[in-house]
């Protein structure tokens, strides 16, 4: 397989001979307002430039997969340039509705069982924040792929660490996990995503797979930098475990 990290939590994924699109977060540069209520005010979003044209993106996809709405995962420039005929995979029947009504005409709610092309799509539990922020935040998934011919891939979305997560890891023994690792954070309630202790919670439950960190540094609400990242990892001795692409990086495995 291959993982190319494009921005945020979009990915590229090569798997058994298909292209995935994950989470497509498709706009310029500074193209919508910050996330309120959170650090960096004065800088809109996407904070970054995407490292590759959207057409280079979209080349030869076969399917996407929305691991839920929010902006930063589903943002109105995918909703145009997609074409409205494109496989599409969404977490529940509420999310597909709304991509259906958005002009989509190939949507599928993800199962615990689906198949795509003799690759089995599982979905995922997840949650993204703790405690009361969950209302706000809303249904998030995440989705492990499985082949006969490739490693098993675990995106975990935009989830803390919690013992849902523990359970797919121990379910499904994934060799390759992907984590949301920004510690994306409003002023009040916590962390939405992982932080660098979540990422050793990660590593600690699954400790020889491959951990890339995704989703940091690309909108206003991140608290935790790769460089800050980087240096955790360094301290708990599991560099070779964790990595940390910068946008466009692409590993094989």
């Amino acid at each position: 397989m291959q993982i190319q990290q494009i921005r945020n939590a979009t990915l590229v994924v090569k798997y058994a001979g298909k292209k995935f699109l994950i989470d497509p977060f498709l706009a310029d540069k500074g193209t919508y307002p910050p996330f309120p209520d959170s650090a960096r005010q004065d800088q809109k979003n996407p904070l970054v430039s995407l490292p590759i044209s959207v057409e280079q993106i979209m080349e030869d996809i076969d399917a996407v997969i929305v691991t839920h709405l929010h902006l930063d995962h589903w943002d109105d420039v995918a909703k145009e340039v997609l074409p409205k005929d494109i496989k599409l995979f969404a977490q529940n029947e509420e999310d597909a509705k709304e991509m259906e009504s958005a002009g989509f005409t190939n949507v599928e709610v993800l199962q615990a069982d689906t198949v795509f092309e003799d690759i089995q799509l599982v979905k995922t539990k997840g949650e993204h924040g703790r405690g009361e922020i969950l209302k706000i935040a809303g249904h998030v998934c995440g989705v492990v792929f499985k082949h006969a011919n490739e490693k098993t891939l675990y995106i975990a979305g935009d989830t803390v660490w919690y013992d849902g997560v523990q359970q797919e890891i121990e379910t499904h023994q994934p060799e390759v996990v992907v984590v949301n690792a920004g510690d994306n954070q409003f002023l009040e309630g916590g962390s939405l995503v992982m932080g660098k202790e979540d990422v050793y919670q990660v590593y600690q439950a699954s400790p020889n797979a491959k951990i890339i960190a995704s989703h940091m540094e690309a909108v206003n609400h991140w608290t935790l930098s790769r460089e800050e990242l980087k240096s955790f990892v360094d301290e708990k001795g599991i560099a070779s475990n964790v990595l940390i692409p910068e946008d466009g990086e692409e590993y094989s495995f």
